[in-house]
C-alpha cells in the first residue's frame, strides 16, 4: 500500500474529537478536587461554628468572590494552554482583576484603619498556619487537573504546570472558607495569595517534566 493510500485509509477512519470534550474535562477535575478538598477541610481543620453569621458579613462573600474569579480565569487560561496555537490574549483576566482587586481592597483598608491596628489587620490569629492549609487543600484538584492536561497537547509546560495552579488553589481558598475565620482584607490579600502562589511556584517546577508529551 502505498503512502498517500495509507494516509486515506487512516483519515477516513478517524472520528471526529468534540471540541468540548478538554473543557468537560477540565471542569470536571475541578468539581471532584473541589468536592474533595471540601471534605478534607471539614474532617481536618473543622467548620468554623461562627460560619452563619459570618456568612452575612460582606467580606465572607468578597473573600468567596475573589477565590471564584480567580479560578475562572486560572481556567481560561489552562483550558488554552492545553492546545497548541491557541492565543493567550485576555487569557486569565479575571485572574488578575481577582489579584488587582484584593490587594486594592487590602491596601485601602491598611491605608484607613488606625497604626495601632495595621499589623494585625495583616496577620489575623492564623497567618502561620493559613497559607500551607490552602496550598494542602488544593493539592487533590492539582493532581486531577495536571492529569487532564497530561492527555492534551500543551506546547509550553512550564507555564502550563504553573496556570494549573492558581485554579486548584482558588479551589483551596474555597474550601477553606468553611474553616477560616479570617475576614479582614489585608490578610486576605497576603496569606490567601501566598496559599495560592505556593502550588503556582511547585507546577511551573514540575511542568516541563510531568506535560512533556
Amino acid at each position: 500500500m502505498k503512502t498517500d493510500e495509507l494516509i486515506n485509509v487512516l483519515a477516513a477512519q478517524a472520528e471526529a474529537v468534540d471540541p468540548r470534550r478538554p473543557a468537560r474535562s477540565l471542569a470536571l477535575a475541578a468539581l471532584v478536587g473541589l468536592g474533595i478538598a471540601v471534605l478534607l477541610a471539614a474532617w481536618r481543620f473543622g467548620v468554623n461554628p461562627r460560619i452563619e453569621s459570618d456568612a452575612q458579613l460582606p467580606m465572607f462573600w468578597v473573600r468567596a468572590g475573589f477565590a471564584a474569579l480567580l479560578a475562572l480565569g486560572a481556567a481560561q487560561l489552562v483550558g488554552r494552554l492545553g492546545r497548541p496555537g491557541t492565543e493567550l490574549r485576555s487569557a486569565g483576566l479575571f485572574a488578575v482583576l481577582a489579584l488587582l482587586g484584593v490587594w486594592i481592597l487590602g491596601a485601602f483598608t491598611l491605608l484607613n484603619a488606625a497604626p495601632d491596628t495595621r499589623v494585625s489587620l495583616m496577620m489575623g490569629s492564623t497567618w502561620k498556619s493559613c497559607s500551607s492549609n490552602i496550598a494542602l487543600l488544593s493539592l487533590p484538584a492539582f493532581v486531577l487537573l495536571l492529569a487532564v492536561l497530561r492527555s492534551l497537547a500543551p506546547t509550553r509546560p512550564r507555564a502550563a504546570g504553573a496556570a494549573a495552579t492558581p485554579g486548584p488553589g482558588a479551589l483551596g481558598v474555597l474550601s477553606y472558607c468553611i474553616h477560616c475565620p479570617e475576614l479582614e482584607a489585608p490578610f486576605i490579600a497576603i496569606w490567601y495569595v501566598l496559599g495560592v502562589a505556593i502550588p503556582s511556584a511547585i507546577g511551573a517546577v514540575i511542568g516541563p517534566s510531568v506535560l512533556r508529551w
